[in-house]
């Protein structure tokens, strides 16, 4: 697992520790960088989220800024290894992943919105008691 952060975005300490500490008990690795190519030098799927979540917007142009070179486009894609995927949870903005990207063969994001929403309506189902 390569993980790309820029400098005050990195994972919370303790859960990162933890995350090493299984991945070497199983032979894996966790990697943690501020540089985007880094990170996905050898990957098989990219993976990123939005930088801007709900009830952040007043940070809008500071996280911007600050993940200025994080931007998922073909470039960063290329780096990757041969038929890597793309992952994003959704929705998307355009400085995130261009639409190159995002509407690519390499593009899983609209089968991963799709296994959310049968999940979710798995979880919904099983709520109101339609499955035991």
């Amino acid at each position: 697992v390569h993980i790309a952060t820029p400098a005050g975005y990195e994972p919370n300490a303790d859960i990162l520790a933890l995350t090493k500490q299984l991945a070497a008990e199983n032979n894996a690795k966790v990697f943690t960088t501020t540089v985007a190519d880094e990170a996905v030098k050898g990957a098989d799927v990219v993976v990123t989220d939005t930088w801007v979540s709900m009830g952040q917007e007043a940070e809008y142009e500071k996280r911007v800024k600050e993940f200025e070179g994080y931007q998922v486009n073909t470039e960063l894609m290329a780096k990757a290894n041969p038929g890597a995927v793309f992952l994003h949870c959704l929705p998307r903005h355009p400085e995130e992943v261009t639409d190159e990207v995002i509407y690519s063969d390499a593009s899983l994001v609209f089968n991963e919105a799709e296994n959310r929403m049968w999940t979710v309506m798995a979880v919904m189902s099983a709520q109101l008691g339609k499955f035991d």
